[in-house]
């Protein structure tokens, strides 16, 4: 295959695996923080995400640098796609609320 077309998989796949890491991430604290066992969760998902991961930077990487860094780059996008996405409602900034507090 075109080596183009190989780091835009790369790419896409660390997009993918990120927003399973990260959102895995935000349902386990949801999750164990209302469980009678928290560490199981927490430890459970540490694993499970993490071998994921694990198994395709492996794969997508196929020994060679530039996959890595481009799949690299796509989780870390990822990353701060989920955040964004799963802020509480109170979290996101309001110019309505900033005039308001202006007030006297």
């Amino acid at each position: 295959m075109n080596e183009t077309l190989m780091l835009v998989l790369a790419g896409a796949v660390g997009l993918v695996l990120g927003a399973v890491f990260f959102g895995g991430l935000w349902w386990t604290v949801r999750q164990g923080v209302s469980s009678p066992r928290p560490a199981l969760w927490f430890v459970g998902s540490f694993v499970l995400r993490t071998g994921i991961v694990l198994a395709g930077l492996y794969l997508v990487g196929g020994g060679q640098w530039q996959r890595l860094v481009v799949f690299l780059l796509g989780f870390v996008i990822a990353r701060f796609l989920v955040v964004r996405l799963t802020r509480e409602p109170a979290e996101i900034p309001n110019s309505h609320a900033k005039e308001a507090s202006l007030a006297p």
